[in-house]
């Protein structure tokens, strides 16, 4: 319901309809109570914007569901395969934000098969009829051909915000027709897609009498793009905020750019490194000048290919980062501590292990307000030797008290060190330990781990999103079931003794959203444990454990409102011999796009 109705003025009071005649007076009727409340009640849903608070508002009751739909805008759809398009569009008919999620995430480690699914096409066919005033689409792991980004771009007049990530399927010809045709473009933003070359200049097509951008991502396009067409488009674009360079875009280009948008607050830097050109005896561009002119800057991150000896360049800018991002830069434990000690407003850092331990002592020292942390491996072999270890992980529990998220990849751990960041840092969300070699102890006492992570759900009471890796006994996983009563989303590798450590979970975790177990010893008993709760959440992904054929089509009989995949190799046409099983509700039952290699039971 529009709120213009409140603002309307009340007419003057007119004392000639004390003279109509009754017949037109009679005819006229109040608003039931009824609607009168319906009114109320979108006004006030207007301000909700917390899905999960919308969600719990549908369910009081019919009204409540019909006048929650008519006032949702912002559409959030965790898997893409839970309900058909048609019906969420039957049901929110003024959607102009979509947010819409395909492959589970161990789709990301080359644990899926190619050509599985999560098809955008039918769901940008369906809203290209339903919402024309459609302006925001965010996908995430989903099948995105040029043909779909073409339809998206004729049919909604006022889109102006794309952002994919880890997408695949769609080209540089896509990319053009999106640039040229979406006239009111904010925001495009390519983030770990696979984009095809098809030799087409997308940049190029931006419109040439200016432009509304304010994000611009293109860092993962794996070739040069037109540089002097770029170095226009920033020029032409006022409202640029961010913006993030490929690896082709050298440290010389990067400073043609910022000279020309220092109004920038995000920036990804590209391959930080010198042209042959200059190499050869040009004279460099005053690059801390550059840094420095970008007074707004809060957000770095690229440094692809980087030279350390160009790393003083961004001096100027550190004392306002909030956010840095070193996950593909290549430095040593000195050439990070020449710039950590200038991050002190640092709150989100993400870096490789070549730091090593000294350096995330250098990080604990200095970044007091840091929340979130993410380490990870140069060489992500599972007999590498690993140059973080506990001794990193405890200096940051004890100087960065804030922590709220982290993830760490290592290949030794101890109960001791995992223990003292439940204590040091109770405000943990997110806590991600992956310690790469399988069935890992504890190295300096040969124990489980299991202490550890039972700390951790005992000591972080907010914590929602849990990983776990090493050697783990069934005694870890009764802790998580115990103990972690708001977990959602949990990660499990090479752990677990018997069917008893997922039976823990699943009876225990009462919240439990997503589950994603690789290669554990969990078999059909395990499976079954489950049966009270898998309506309630959105998947459960095993992969590389004891599952029978028999024992998911129990699950499936049990429960027919969930769809139940077992998915084989591609070569594998034994239908017994399946390596994954993929389970999630959904609202029509078998989705009727599944390849052969896909059996839904």
């Amino acid at each position: 319901m529009s709120e213009d109705r409140n603002e309307m003025p009340e007419p003057d009071v007119d004392t000639r309809r004390l003279e109509v005649p009754s017949i037109i007076t009679d005819d006229f009727q109040s608003p039931s109570p009824d609607q009168v409340l319906e009114n109320v009640l979108e006004n006030v849903l207007l301000f909700l914007t917390s899905r999960r608070d919308r969600n719990a508002v549908s369910l009081v009751c019919k009204s409540w569901h019909r006048a929650e739909a008519l006032t949702r805008s912002d559409l959030f759809i965790g898997n893409c395969y839970a309900l058909p398009p048609l019906r969420a569009i039957k049901r929110f008919k003024r959607v102009r934000s979509i947010v819409l999620k395909g492959k589970p995430r161990f789709a990301d480690f080359n644990l899926m098969p190619p050509n599985w699914g999560a098809y955008f096409t039918p769901w940008v066919t369906a809203m290209a009829r339903a919402y024309p005033w459609l302006e925001k689409v965010y996908l995430k792991r989903m099948f995105v051909s040029d043909g779909d980004l073409e339809l998206l771009a004729q049919s909604f007049p006022a889109f102006k915000e794309l952002v994919l990530v880890c997408c695949e399927g769609f080209g540089t010809t896509g990319l053009a027709v999106i640039a040229s045709k979406c006239r009111q473009l904010r925001v495009l933003d390519l983030i770990e897609d696979e984009v095809s070359d098809d030799e087409v200049d997308w940049i190029s097509c931006f419109p040439e009498n200016g432009t509304n951008l304010e994000s611009l991502i293109f860092d993962c396009i794996e070739w040069p793009i037109n540089f002097e067409a770029l170095e226009r488009l920033v020029a032409r674009s006022p409202s640029l905020r961010k913006l993030r360079l490929n690896r082709h875009v050298s440290i010389e280009q990067l400073y043609r750019l910022m000279i020309r948008a220092p109004q920038l607050t995000h920036l990804g830097s590209g391959s930080f490194s010198s042209s042959d050109i200059v190499a050869q005896g040009d004279q460099e561009p005053d690059y801390i000048s550059a840094f420095a002119a970008c007074k707004s800057l809060v957000c770095l991150s690229g440094f692809r290919e980087i030279v350390p000896d160009y790393l003083s360049a961004i001096y100027p800018v550190c004392a306002n980062l909030t956010s840095l991002n070193f996950s593909y830069a290549n430095i040593n434990t000195e050439q990070l501590k020449s710039v950590i000690c200038h991050c002190y407003k640092l709150q989100i850092f993400w870096v490789l292990d070549s730091v090593c331990d000294e350096g995330l002592q250098a990080v604990a020292a200095t970044c007091k307000d840091l929340r979130e942390l993410r380490v990870f491996p140069i060489d992500a072999r599972e007999d590498s030797e690993g140059p973080v270890s506990e001794v990193g992980l405890q200096a940051i529990s004890e100087g960065c008290r804030k922590l709220e998220s982290i993830l760490y990849f290592c290949q030794r751990m101890t109960n001791a060190a995992v223990i003292a960041m439940s204590k040091n840092c109770p405000d943990l969300v997110v806590f991600r330990l992956c310690i790469m070699g399988r069935h890992q102890p504890d190295h300096v006492t040969g124990e489980p781990m299991d202490e550890g992570f039972g700390a951790i759900v005992m000591n972080c009471k907010k914590l929602t999103r849990l990983a776990i890796s090493g050697l783990l006994t069934d005694k870890a996983f009764s802790y998580i079931g115990k103990y972690g009563k708001l977990v959602r989303t949990l990660s499990v590798a090479f752990a677990g003794d018997s069917d008893m450590g997922l039976k823990y979970v699943l009876e225990g975790c009462l919240k439990l959203q997503k589950l994603e177990i690789r290669d554990s010893p969990f078999g059909d008993v395990a499976l079954r444990s489950g049966l009270h709760h898998y309506y309630n959440m959105r998947f459960l992904w095993m992969s590389s454990c004891r599952l029978s054929r028999q024992g998911c089509e129990e699950i499936a009989r049990a429960m027919p409102r969930l769809t139940v995949e077992v998915i084989r190799n591609e070569n594998e046409h034994n239908m017994d011999n399946f390596e994954i099983l993929y389970l999630y509700r959904s609202l029509e039952g078998p989705r009727t796009d599944a390849p052969e290699f896909v059996t839904i039971l």
